[in-house]
């Protein structure tokens, strides 16, 4: 303890770092207490390794203009002393707040310059001499460059700044003249807010719920930019599955765009044509294998339909889509977090290079804090940040014609004989587990992880799946029977979702034993486009088969108004985009959607684990209320990148 002259005891904790001493607890010592004076300080100027200038700092940005990106370099002083760039960097980083300056003094950086240059070097690019950060970040750039104490810039960053500060709201844009059919008002504002995209020249996500329409809106804004006089084809790229789904819309909606459907053994032959075609439609199977051809054309829009299909940054896939050349890019999802938010990233990272910084500063600053620690700070700022490029509306809020859709979960008990294999099974898989976890580690065993899940759940199925020879039934199995005879004595139409093609066999097997009429469909389908069409309009057909993979997104099966989850996966929103198959606009009737689960299996444990990626999706992902995405000049100019 210190002891004051005034008798007070100071205590003063030992292992302080002597800079935080010297400035927060030193002026504790100077300052009055009642009416006793404080104690009178000698020595601070000889300090040889630990002298502190108590001068605010004083911070200066200088920004010069790229083809997509902006070079900050950054000047920080404390009186007639400063900081190099590296050193500042280096300080930011660390959250280092006791900066050593030129002249072997130290000087402290104001605790809000230290929060809000974390967040750049998050998101910019520090590998060179200067800070260097995309377009998409203007509006970042200007809340600096107004509170900063000296800002410097280049001709074309100011006229961008200008062109931000004038921009009060989406402007409206009238639909294109061959545009046939009519959008409803949540759709005509997504189409305003595509052309807005187009405007800022940046790329953005169309998130609406499966079913109102993000192909309509899509086609909307390509028939009006090629009627405004563009010349360059662009290209969309979607599953193999809804493929002849886009050219019936686009048949139905802009027949006056020239389409090529680039696919088949003879497309090679197509290549020489890409330049008197408006529309290029394609799949994800074709982009990864002809690449090397696609990328040597320039292409005014790449649209990517169901662009989760780029989410694992390292695929081909997303590889692929990141090479192709094209002035303007769209993304087209229901669900664009799937599983975690790198899923997040690698779609920014085909949309606007650079945005979300580099893969691995995005983990470290964004990824690891919300989904480790759910820190509610760094949630709201990368939802700030992926604002203005992502507008969702789900059903609920803008589609309120659709009729109501009843969701349950019905609960299934495995009979004794199945029991036995699910113990069998999960006796076999925990003891292997244990014991490849204890000889080659958690990481190496992770393989052996998944297999044991996946038997246990093809197990909560039908243990058939597993074995071959296996004579018995299963309780879901009998459940499912019981429901489906209900559903067809009524005369309704159902959708069956099952990721195991097993069991789709298992399913079929039975349906065909009782004379059940039905449509099937999986990865291995060709025929898939007239198997939709039966469905849809042939009143004998009153069930359909689906592979959850090969089906679950851009059929359009309104015919249906049941579903059935056979299983559950991991995702709900993938649940929820096979349900969609049917509860979308064209639906006249409520929607009831079962999901059955085994008790006290892993399959519940599924059903946590939704749960958890719910709240995940909700607190990035948020839903645009009303008919109107909010963006005012204030969002805009704080948050436009």
């Amino acid at each position: 303890p210190f002891i004051r002259a005034d008798g007070k005891r100071i205590y003063m904790p030992y292992e302080i770092h002597a800079l935080e001493w010297l400035l927060t607890k030193l002026p504790v010592l100077q300052a009055p207490m009642g009416q006793a004076e404080g104690v009178e300080v000698f020595g601070q100027e000889t300090l040889k390794h630990h002298r502190l200038r108590t001068e605010r700092a004083k911070v200066g940005v200088r920004v010069s203009s790229g083809i997509d990106w902006f070079d900050l370099s950054v000047d920080v002083k404390f009186g007639g002393s400063a900081i190099g760039y590296a050193e500042f960097i280096q300080a930011i980083r660390h959250n280092e707040q006791f900066v050593k300056l030129d002249d072997g003094t130290f000087g402290v950086l104001p605790e809000q310059w230290l929060k809000r240059f974390r967040r750049v070097l998050a998101i910019g690019n520090t590998e060179k001499e200067k800070l260097q950060l995309a377009r998409t970040h203007l509006g970042l750039l200007n809340d600096i460059a107004e509170n900063v104490d000296e800002f410097e810039s280049d001709e074309q960053f100011e006229k961008m700044r200008e062109r931000l500060r004038s921009f009060t709201s989406i402007e409206k844009i009238k639909l294109p003249k061959n545009f046939h059919g009519e959008l409803r008002p949540y759709q005509k504002f997504g189409y305003d807010w595509l052309h807005f995209l187009r405007e800022f020249q940046v790329g953005g996500i169309l998130a609406d719920d499966m079913g109102l329409g993000k192909t309509v809106q899509t086609l909307a804004l390509l028939q009006k930019v090629y009627e405004d006089g563009a010349a360059l084809p662009s290209l969309i790229v979607v599953p193999t599955t809804p493929l002849f789904n886009w050219q019936k819309e686009i048949e139905r909606f802009t027949p006056n765009l020239n389409v090529m459907v680039y696919a088949g053994t003879e497309r090679k032959f197509l290549q020489e044509e890409f330049a008197e075609h408006q529309i290029i439609l394609t799949s994800y199977a074709i982009l990864r294998r002809d690449i090397e051809t696609l990328k040597k054309q320039e292409f005014l829009y790449v649209v990517l339909d169901e662009s989760q299909n780029i989410k694992n940054s390292i695929s081909v896939n997303a590889h692929a889509a990141r090479a192709l050349n094209a002035r303007h890019r769209l993304a087209l999802s229901g669900t664009p977090v799937e599983n975690n938010l790198m899923e997040l990233w690698s779609q920014f990272a085909f949309l606007n290079p650079g945005m979300l910084g580099s893969e691995r500063t995005f983990a470290e600053n964004f990824a690891k804090p919300i989904e480790r620690f759910a820190d509610e700070q760094t949630s709201a700022s990368l939802k700030q940040l992926i604002f203005p490029f992502l507008l969702r509306r789900t059903k609920e809020i803008v589609a309120t014609e659709l009729p109501p859709k009843v969701e349950s979960t019905v609960y299934c008990d495995m009979d004794v004989e199945q029991k036995r294999a699910y113990e069998y099974w999960r006796q076999y898989f925990r003891e292997s587990i244990l014991k490849s976890i204890e000889t080659v580690g958690f990481q190496r065993s992770k393989i052996k992880v998944l297999e044991g899940l996946m038997r246990l759940r093809q197990v909560c199925c039908h243990p058939r799946l597993v074995d071959s020879n296996y004579a018995g039934t299963a309780g879901k199995f009998e459940a499912f029977i019981e429901m489906l005879d209900d559903i067809l004595a009524e005369g309704h139409k159902v959708l069956v979702f099952s990721q195991f093609v097993k069991m789709l066999d298992v399913l079929r097997r039975h349906c065909d034993k009782e004379n059940i009429v039905y449509e099937y469909l999986d990865g291995s389908t060709k025929n898939r486009r007239e198997r939709v069409e039966r469905f849809q309009a042939d009143d004998s057909v009153k069930l359909f088969l689906i592979s959850l993979k090969a089906g679950g997104t851009g059929l359009n099966l309104t015919a249906a108004d049941y579903v059935i989850h056979y299983d559950p996966w991991w995702n709900p929103a993938v649940e929820m985009q096979a349900t969609d198959r049917t509860h979308r606009i064209g639906q006249t009737r409520q929607v009831f959607a079962y999901k059955l689960i085994t008790r006290e299996s892993v399959e519940e444990k599924i059903l946590a684990l939704q749960e958890k990626k719910r709240a995940l999706v909700k607190n990035i992902i948020t839903t645009d209320s009303g008919f109107m995405k909010s963006l005012t000049k204030d969002d805009v100019e704080s948050l436009f990148g």
